[in-house]
């Protein structure tokens, strides 16, 4: 009795600070983790589920946890954030092109992936086809916050980062329809029928995204909130929206975050800059709670029977049905050799498919903890085998690009009174504006820059003033030519001072 009272003892003020100071000792050890991580150029991922290892029951906290389903909810609630951070620093010009083939991965590759692994992992490891087809289907998607983290430290063809960025927003959601389908008692009677769901969930969600980003940057764009602190909350409240709506509307909810972000991402949105920043530290949030749950989860002395599997699994996976799956929809593209084989390598695994692993543990699937074991085992081993090698694969493979002229950052302050525009200029190394003058800007008329900031001091420049790296400019701009400046002035940053001579587009119109 006396145990049980001290079970139902309320929450006090005592109890909640020393909650807090755990939490915020764990993220001052993950933020370290990130500079630890950076480094020595391991994924993030590996140092955060070690944390949350450490934390665990075999680890020096001793915390003993279990809840798959608390799991679950946090890591989904985290992906959303993830997939929309993604989504928001996405560029629809790399994109765009690569669309047809990202669809095509993340439909018809997904299907050949979980095909092909499956079967490695029935006939090779002995496993019922039931567990080996939810595998098959939870590694078969790839890893948004490991794909968004990995990749835009590389600098790679644009083509390839769109291709793999794309892929691993959208494939989220037709993985999930098929673990729960998997996972669910009883046969699948009709596949066809599966595959029905599948596209009606992803027409709705993608409908439900497109229609909620236009019209949330519609409404930032047109209404001027009072503090510029307001756009970042409003763009994740927005981001979310799509993401509950699209789930109401039994579509998928993330494929729906996904579009919207990307359709906020590039509406030219006021404070972007602050946007941006703040939506990174979200995500930052977001996969450092996730990976330390997920490696609360786990039971390291509970591995040691599945090791086995998950490396036999997993090689089937890098090795077979990763690059089946890239070459069966990405010749029809007329995608080169080079760039099929780095894409087959740059699959990266994280922690969805951990999360997604959690869904057999809360549908009562047998031996649902093994499945979750392999899972967790493959991941980590072939996270650490892939992410550090990737660089040296695109550059054997030539793929690796250097000397690229930066783009500008650019944040936009509305003007409603006086029905104008703020511009903030930042000139970042390596941007070809540097060495420009002022009048060779060739600002549209209603545009001008009134202010230089150069080494904490600043001036009004002169048309003769010569820009540096490091600068500061504020221009100016009418709502009419808002954006031709800003086209212009990310022209010049590109191509320099004969960027399209007197047109706007500059580089961005030969290339």
């Amino acid at each position: 009795m006396r145990a049980s009272r001290r079970r139902e003892r309320p929450l006090t003020v005592h109890h909640l600070n020393q909650l807090l100071l755990v939490c915020s000792l764990v993220l001052l050890v993950a933020v370290a983790a990130v500079r630890i991580s950076s480094r020595s150029g391991l994924p993030s991922l590996l140092v955060y589920l070690g944390i949350g290892v450490l934390m665990g029951q075999d680890g020096i906290g001793h915390v003993h946890f279990d809840n798959a389903e608390l799991t679950q909810v946090i890591g989904y609630a985290a992906l959303v954030v993830i997939l929309a951070e993604g989504g928001l620093g996405t560029k629809w010009k790399e994109v765009r092109p690569a669309l047809p083939a990202a669809s095509a991965l993340a439909l018809v590759g997904v299907a050949v992936s979980v095909g092909v692994t499956a079967t490695g992992a029935h006939y090779l490891t002995g496993l019922p086809w039931r567990q080996a087809l939810i595998i098959g289907a939870v590694v078969s998607s790839t890893d948004a916050a490991a794909v968004f983290s990995v990749l835009r430290k590389i600098p790679l063809p644009a083509r390839v980062t769109g291709t793999l960025e794309a892929e691993s927003g959208f494939n989220d959601a037709p993985v999930v329809i098929l673990v729960v389908a998997f996972s669910t008692a009883g046969p699948i009677d009709h596949w066809y029928a599966l595959l029905g769901e599948i596209a009606l969930e992803l027409a709705i969600g993608a409908a439900v995204g497109l229609a909620v980003g236009l019209l949330g940057s519609w409404g930032l764009r047109h209404v001027a909130l009072p503090a510029s602190g307001l756009y970042p909350i409003a763009v994740m409240a927005i981001a979310v929206t799509a993401y509950a709506a699209g789930a109401l509307a039994h579509g998928s909810g993330f494929l729906a975050v996904y579009l919207a972000s990307m359709v906020l991402g590039n509406a030219k949105l006021p404070h972007w800059p602050a946007t941006r920043g703040f939506a990174e530290g979200l995500g930052w949030i977001a996969q450092i709670g996730m990976f330390v749950l997920l490696g609360l989860l786990v039971t390291p002395h509970d591995l040691g029977d599945d090791v086995w599997p998950a490396l036999v699994i997993g090689l089937v996976l890098t090795m077979v049905a990763r690059p089946l799956s890239v070459v069966a929809c990405l010749t029809p593209f007329r995608v080169p050799r080079s760039e099929q084989v780095l894409l087959s390598w740059a699959g990266l695994r994280g922690a969805v498919p951990i999360i997604l692993a959690t869904i057999p543990m809360v549908e009562g699937v047998d031996t649902s903890r093994r499945i979750f074991n392999i899972v967790f085992v493959l991941v980590v081993v072939y996270t650490l085998i892939q992410g550090p090698t990737l660089p040296w694969v695109a550059r054997t493979l030539g793929l690796g690009k250097s000397g690229e002229a930066a783009d500008l950052g650019i944040e936009s302050a509305p003007l409603e009174r006086l029905r104008g525009h703020l511009l903030s200029v930042t000139i970042p190394e390596g941007s070809k504006m540097h060495g420009v003058e002022i009048n060779e800007l060739r600002l549209p008329a209603g545009s001008a820059v009134t202010l230089v900031v150069r080494d904490g001091k600043s001036f009004v420049p002169l048309p003769a003033t010569v820009l540096r790296r490091g600068d500061e400019l504020l221009v100016v701009a009418t709502d009419p030519v808002r954006d031709a400046a800003e086209r212009r002035l990310r022209a010049v940053g590109r191509g320099g001072k004969l960027a399209g001579w007197l047109g706007a587009n500059g580089a961005e119109a030969r290339s």
